[in-house]
């Protein structure tokens, strides 16, 4: 397995040309970007067709691009990748209304269950999904033997249009995935926080889906915006600096981490980016820097339990844009904290409005938000 890297500007262009050394060999082609250059970057990604004609090519808008360890604004950020023994296939669905989140997992699954199948990497539009139920989706179709990793697209923190890329599309509500075949793929993860909790925890009382209405049998916005303060007049964007933490009930120990879409003034209401189950148990969390940090890192070690000690080729890193909100300048220290623990990796990422991944075995795959998502690869 082999990789080469490449980054594009609008100013520049190619600041890093790519090499074309794999040319025809390369099987898959990851881009992330910022929506603007998306926008405007046919030029761009025309080129990138040009460099690896066999190659699949997928990839979505961002809320910033990973690419080694430096983390950029309104680029265009790739890795094409060329397999010994790994096939790739690529296949869509339109999603067009959260409420087909599901229905659109099963189909986009049923595209790519086949003889072989060892993976799958999803992409899939930020705003017009329900990421619980698309994930739920693809649960019920793939075997459990079968690792699903990925992220939801974003586009900064505007919250109004993201987009997703497959071959010679860029558009939005647009769901890909690539499948990866063979028996010589060795596929490492881990998705952790770092976030603090305070305030009591409360009972949600009344949702629906990813909808929340009442925590505690208290209108939920209100009750949210009381904690929040002076940030409340930010909303829905400093939601991302507080979200919930989300478990079943009081025995739990598998904890998710919820954050914030839209709000509804009017409905008392906030929609989050995967389901908010009523009885679940919800409490708000809050940043601490050197935790988010250490999560990072924490997330990168947990890539080798079923893999082992040796140095992955390729890490692809999803980061919450609420991540990036709360770290600011010191940003590239998570980053920096994967490289510490995986070596001389090629890594390639982007800050995602979700992130996709296992929490323990391959069929306990989840929605996450405001983690960092790690998946490794390499080939026997």
């Amino acid at each position: 397995m082999k990789t080469e890297n490449m980054r594009w500007s609008p100013t520049a262009g190619w600041i890093l040309p790519p090499p074309r050394l794999l040319g025809d060999t390369a099987g898959l082609v990851l881009l992330f970007g910022a929506r603007d250059v998306l926008d405007n970057g046919s030029a761009a990604l025309r080129t990138i067709r040009d460099s690896y004609p066999q190659a699949q090519v997928i990839g979505c808008s961002t809320a910033g691009e990973i690419l080694g360890t430096n983390v950029f604004d309104d680029t265009l950020v790739g890795t094409a990748i060329a397999f010994e023994r790994t096939r790739v296939e690529t296949a869509e669905v339109a999603i067009h209304d959260a409420a087909d989140s599901r229905a659109c997992g099963e189909a986009l699954a049923r595209k790519l269950v086949k003889d072989g199948l060892a993976h799958i990497f999803l992409l899939s539009d930020g705003l017009n999904v329900n990421g619980s139920e698309l994930v739920d989706g693809i649960r019920r179709v793939v075997p459990r033997d079968v690792v699903v990793t990925g992220g939801l697209s974003g586009d900064g923190a505007r919250f109004e249009r993201t987009l997703v890329i497959h071959n010679g599309t860029c558009s939005p509500n647009l769901i890909v995935a690539a499948g990866l075949f063979g028996n010589d793929l060795k596929i490492g993860y881990g998705s952790l926080g770092g976030w603090d909790a305070f305030g009591p925890e409360r009972i949600i009382t009344k949702a629906r889906k990813n909808v929340l209405f009442e925590l505690d049998a208290q209108p939920a916005l209100a009750l949210y915006k009381r904690y929040l303060g002076d940030y409340a007049h930010g909303l829905p964007a400093t939601a991302l600096l507080f979200p919930l933490s989300l478990r079943a009930n009081s025995k739990d120990t598998n904890y998710l981490v919820r954050t914030i879409l839209s709000v509804d003034d009017a409905a008392g209401s906030m929609t989050f980016a995967g389901d908010m189950p009523e009885r679940s148990l919800a409490r708000m969390m809050k940043a601490n820097f050197d935790r988010l940090i250490d999560g990072a890192h924490d997330a990168a070690a947990q890539t080798f339990v079923r893999v082992g000690s040796e140095t992955p080729d390729l890490a692809i890193l999803i980061s919450c844009v609420g991540r990036k909100m709360v770290l600011q300048q010191r940003v590239e220290e998570e980053v920096e904290g994967v490289r510490e623990v995986l070596g001389p990796t090629a890594m390639i990422g982007f800050y995602s409005y979700a992130e996709i991944s296992p929490i323990a075995e391959p069929g306990s795959c989840e929605l996450h938000n405001q983690t960092m998502t790690i998946t490794t690869l390499s080939e026997r």
